[in-house]
């Protein structure tokens, strides 16, 4: 039968660190707030569920056990708790059940699973279900009181939260901060906003896909200021920015002494970002040994410095992480860990890329118009021309969103005051440029698609490119267009509409 360790031991379980303090020093809560905690532990080994209310009880939190499955749901139905602690494979109602029982009960409910069979696919089962956390048999008092002093300290910070809108006079949980703005109206970003503006009321960890520059930062930022842990740091580290060395000193924080130049003792990022969240960009960059690192914060929640034989910190931190790779390539080829990835992929957010919504484009482009025109120039703000959308649009943007805001940026320093924007004003839109995408056709080849879906793809994108540059020849004069394509009016109005080209989006008429 599996049961807890001694909770009185200072020292866990082979492989954990060691604890120079006392635990209940380093947790982030405070003992006037515990006796306010309403903890159930709900679990069949009476071994267990005792000491654990042993262990808790002596913290100061109030405690409610059970050893029944369907005494647990009677409970949980007729009252709610901060912190739920349950075992997965109570009978004759299962952990799964129960979850959602107390989820239901209180959405604000945190969960902790504890089990006897841990795996990756347990794990992803309970946290998709809603668990804040699982606690894998065996485990030691230390490990508890860690575990579950994270949880109070989450539960502090949403009373905190929740107090300060309140006091603004504000909806609730619902409404969005607005220090982070996201402009699109295309299906595929909508999509992926109304996911992120789901997943930023949970503590959930989140992985966020997408190439660069599409704006998977802004994603993260927006997660963070629309949950309950706003109020807190929002940390952020590119992990393909920094040595390894360097990388594991500014994350763990490090000791005096602990390499050259290290003159006093200094915390690291993770504590930094205590309470609040931490968001790893380009997280596959890390080294293995800064991943395991890594992962045993993400597990544990404590800290040992570089250079520190004890555990330094004991951090509550929601972790978002990103990537502009394919992290299942990555993990199949070694250079992410398993059980990593699959602690941090929680949610999996993709951003699609700006080709994938060119509806946006105009959007994106007015909003960095404005947004330079007031930082770097005086005098009336220029307008976009309706030749420059069009030549906005028609462009393939390999460097998404990042790269139409500094075409946007390098027009602004040029033009002159109420001035419009024409395409020789855009840097990728000169005649004796070429479109990255087809100028490098044999690149953009699939070798995964048939010739038929490769031919049909490619075609496309030369029909979208041909049409867009008879059209800026021609004024905007569609029929005049079609004319120089040598095509009938008709045949050149549907291919306009196959490929999503708007009419009269340029100054002129379509007859003349």
């Amino acid at each position: 039968m599996s049961k807890m360790t001694d909770p009185s031991m200072t020292t866990p379980r082979s492989g954990s660190p060691a604890v120079g303090r006392s635990v209940s020093q380093l947790l982030p809560v405070e003992p006037a707030t515990k006796p306010s905690i309403h903890i159930l532990v709900a679990d069949d080994e009476r071994t267990l569920r005792e000491s654990c209310a042993s262990v808790l009880g002596v913290e100061g939190y109030n405690v409610t056990v059970t050893g029944k499955g369907d005494e647990a749901l009677d409970i949980l139905q007729r009252r709610s708790f901060d912190i739920v602690l349950l075992d997965l494979y109570m009978t004759p109602v299962p952990g799964i059940e129960l979850l959602a029982a107390a989820l239901n009960t209180n959405p604000d409910t945190i969960a902790i699973v504890i089990t006897g069979k841990p795996s990756v696919e347990t794990s992803l089962e309970v946290l998709r279900a809603g668990a804040w956390d699982y606690l894998p048999k065996p485990f030691t008092g230390s490990q508890l009181q860690i575990l579950v002093g994270r949880a109070a300290h989450a539960v502090s910070v949403a009373r905190e939260s929740r107090a300060q809108r309140e006091q603004r006079g504000t909806a609730g949980p619902t409404e969005l901060d607005d220090r982070v703005t996201v402009l699109g109206t295309a299906a595929k970003y909508r999509d992926t906003i109304a996911l992120a503006r789901k997943v930023a009321a949970t503590d959930a960890s989140v992985f966020i896909t997408g190439e660069s520059g599409s704006g998977k930062e802004l994603i993260a930022q927006f997660i963070h200021y629309n949950s309950r842990r706003s109020s807190r740091p929002l940390v952020a580290v590119n992990c393909a920015a920094l040595p390894e060395m360097l990388l594991e000193s500014e994350m763990f924080g490090h000791c005096k002494g602990a390499f050259t130049g290290a003159v006093r003792d200094k915390p690291g990022l993770l504590e930094t970002a205590n309470g609040g969240t931490m968001f790893l960009d380009e997280l596959i960059e890390m080294s293995k040994p800064i991943q395991a690192k890594l992962l045993r914060v993400i597990q544990d929640g404590v800290v040992r410095r570089v250079g520190s034989e004890t555990t330094d910190a004991v951090v509550n931190v929601r972790f978002i992480a990103a990537t502009n790779r394919d992290p299942e390539e990555a993990v199949a080829s070694g250079a992410l860990r398993e059980d990593l990835y699959y602690r941090l992929r929680v949610v999996p957010i993709p951003v699609p890329p700006l080709r994938e919504r060119v509806d946006d484009i105009p959007l994106l482009a007015e909003h960095f118009l404005a947004y330079y025109w007031s930082r770097h120039r005086d005098g009336p703000q220029p307008k976009l021309s309706k030749a420059a959308i069009w030549a906005l649009r028609a462009h393939s943007w390999p460097g998404n969103v990042r790269e139409l805001q500094n075409v946007i940026e390098h027009a602004v320093v040029l033009l002159e005051p109420g001035a419009d924007v024409q395409p020789e004003h855009i840097p990728f839109i000169s005649d004796h440029g070429t479109d990255p995408e087809l100028g490098a056709l044999a690149e953009e080849v699939d070798p995964n698609e048939s010739y038929y879906e490769a031919r049909d793809r490619l075609l496309a994108k030369f029909d979208r490119r041909y049409l867009t540059r008879v059209v800026l020849r021609a004024g905007g004069n569609l029929s005049k267009a079609a004319r120089m394509a040598k095509v009938d009016r008709t045949t050149f109005y549907r291919l306009m509409e196959r490929h999503g080209l708007q009419r009269n989006l340029l100054n002129g008429s379509e007859d003349e």
